[in-house]
């Protein structure tokens, strides 16, 4: 059994951008607080960190590994290129579950635009990180802005996680959240809302207790 020390850990933060034209692109509310606060109490436990972020105004922590990627897909390729030397991954980024299906190689003119924007789903990069999964305790989370617990259930036990954070998704820009953290036998603990470094402790202590 390896010592907290040597535990491997990738982390995930920010959200991606899915480009419409070389101007525009889709993305989300995520800042990327949360898995910057997780990466550095991470660091603070153990030597080996990876954080893999889409565009944030952040700066990285001290000690990490940082991987700066922009896309779904990017970062997919980031994630499952470091997934099997992984001990802990915890998937905080804000994937976009969308993308267009095809990005015009100029930017769209208001006059050309025929008023339709046909998408497509992204890579389901933690769905396919729990069909991989041999010994890695996988973490994701859930921001859901109705039938938060229940829906961050039926996601734990659709992508084979060992654990998910649920929170409202009204948090992705404050300083402080409010989480529920659920195991695989249901069993949930409500965190009383706090600044993301000490949500970020609490859940990498959940994490390590897990691998013990």
């Amino acid at each position: 059994m390896k010592s907290e020390t040597d535990i491997r850990f990738l982390i995930t933060a920010g959200p991606t951008r899915e480009f419409i034209d070389p101007i525009r692109f889709l993305s989300n509310r995520s800042s990327g607080k949360m898995g910057y606060a997780l990466a550095e109490a991470a660091r603070a436990v153990a030597s080996r960190v990876v954080l893999v972020s889409g565009p944030t105004a952040l700066t990285p922590p001290r000690g990490v590994e940082f991987v700066p990627v922009t896309t779904a897909q990017e970062m997919a390729d980031a994630v499952l290129a470091r997934f099997e030397q992984s001990d802990v991954v915890i998937m905080a980024a804000a994937v976009c579950d969308f993308r267009p299906k095809a990005a015009a190689a100029q930017k769209i003119k208001r006059t050309g635009f025929g008023g339709v924007l046909e998408l497509e789903p992204t890579f389901d990069i933690l769905a396919e990180l729990g069909k991989r999964k041999k010994s890695q305790t996988l973490i994701g989370f859930a921001a859901e802005t109705e039938n938060v617990e229940a829906n961050a259930r039926e996601k734990l036990q659709r992508k084979n996680l060992d654990m998910i954070v649920a929170n409202d998704a009204g948090a992705f820009e404050s300083d402080g959240n409010a989480v529920t953290l659920i195991l695989r036998d249901g069993k949930p603990e409500r965190l009383r809302e706090m600044p993301k470094a000490a949500v970020a402790e609490a859940i990498i202590q959940r994490a390590l207790a897990l691998r013990r």
